[in-house]
């Protein structure tokens, strides 16, 4: 019973010994600009050490993740200005909510909003209701009103003014008239969001 113990313990053995005698791989840059691994120190080499890239990915781990979603008019209101500046169709659609809306329609929408975005962004500003002040910036009803359909909630704060954004582009004919694309702003999930006005 102890022989083949014993074998088991030298086969095991010989196997770890030569995976503990590896030297470790360095990474460099040689002298040339080109990489280098090698069993040799990277100074022996003439070359300059390179941190390995498992210590990078986990420093960028460690950071929160950014809020993609409007908590208030102000915030919505700056997240369409960037989507136009940088003229990013698909940025624009994640503001939006799409629920109820078929497959075709929302990649009609979506190249819709695509060619609008090819031209110059004039003014973001809510719509102006008749019964509100003109400096009121209150935020939109729940998605719960009339103004969302499919809602599931009951209204929590509904506020009367101010349910829709409008934005001023460029006209894209020559007429020098400036073209309105409306939305109204939906609340859902603690978030802000655009739906298609039509």
């Amino acid at each position: 019973m102890r022989l083949p113990s014993l074998l088991l313990s030298l086969t095991l053995l010989a196997w770890a010994v030569p995976g503990m005698t590896q030297n470790p791989i360095h990474r460099c840059i040689g002298a040339d600009g080109n990489p280098l691994f090698t069993d040799q120190p990277c100074s022996a080499l003439q070359g300059t050490p390179v941190s390995p890239p498992a210590a990078a990915s986990s420093t960028t781990a460690a950071q929160p993740l950014p809020v993609l979603c409007a908590a208030n008019l102000d915030e919505l209101r700056q997240s369409v200005i960037n989507a136009f500046a940088s003229r990013d169709a698909n940025r624009m659609a994640g503001l939006m909510l799409w629920s109820g809306y078929g497959r075709g329609a929302v990649i009609a929408d979506i190249r819709s909003l695509g060619s609008a975005m090819r031209q110059p962004l004039l003014d973001v500003s809510p719509a102006e209701n008749p019964g509100s002040d003109n400096g009121d910036r209150g935020d939109p009803p729940p998605d719960s009103s009339s103004t969302a359909p499919f809602a599931s909630n009951p209204p929590a704060n509904s506020s009367p003014n101010n349910n829709q954004l409008v934005l001023h582009t460029a006209g894209m004919d020559d007429s020098g008239n400036p073209h309105e694309l409306r939305f109204d702003i939906v609340r859902h999930a603690g978030c802000l969001w655009l739906r298609s006005a039509d």
